[in-house]
C-alpha cells in the first residue's frame, strides 16, 4: 500500500542528458582511443561477429571509395591495368575496382565507411594521381 501511494504522488521528471562531444561524433572506439589499443574479445563474440559478416556478405552499403582514373582515351585500357598493379601493390589491404562503362575506363580503390578514413588514403594518392578524388558509393559489406 505504501508503494503505492508513493508511486501515486510521483511526478514526471525531465531527464537531462549530457552534451555530446561533436569531436566524437562519427568515430569508432578505435579511432578514439588511438594506436596500439588492443580490444580483447571472447570466442563466442569473435564467432557471432564472423556468423554474421558471413550471412551478410553479398549485401553493400554506403560508404567511399576513391577514383583514381577515368579516361576514354585510346591508351586507356592499358593505362587502367598498369594502375590497378600499382595499387594493389601499393595498397593490398584495399580492393581495387576496375571497370569500364563505354566509353570510359574506371579505376577505383578501397571500401571506406567513413570519408573520413578514404581521405587518410586519399591524400596519399593525390600526389601521384591528381586527378584522384572521392566519391560516394555502395561499398562491400566490411569484412
Amino acid at each position: 500500500m505504501g508503494f503505492a501511494l508513493f508511486c501515486a504522488g510521483m511526478q514526471a521528471q525531465e531527464v537531462e542528458s549530457a552534451p555530446v562531444d561533436s569531436t566524437l561524433l562519427g568515430k569508432d572506439i578505435l579511432t578514439v582511443l588511438g594506436p596500439g589499443a588492443q580490444v580483447y574479445q571472447s570466442a563466442e563474440i569473435k564467432q557471432a561477429l564472423a556468423d554474421y559478416v558471413k550471412a551478410n556478405a553479398s549485401k553493400t552499403i554506403s560508404g567511399y571509395r576513391i577514383r583514381v582514373y577515368y579516361d576514354n582515351s585510346p591508351q586507356a585500357r592499358t593505362r587502367s591495368e598498369a594502375i590497378v598493379n600499382t595499387l594493389e601493390t601499393l595498397y593490398p589491404e584495399h580492393k581495387v575496382y576496375r571497370s569500364f562503362e563505354s566509353p570510359n575506363y574506371k579505376v577505383m580503390l578501397g571500401n571506406f565507411r567513413s570519408k573520413d578514413e578514404a581521405l587518410r588514403i586519399f591524400n596519399q594518392l593525390k600526389k601521384t594521381y591528381p586527378t584522384a578524388y572521392i566519391i560516394k558509393d555502395n561499398i562491400e559489406y566490411p569484412l
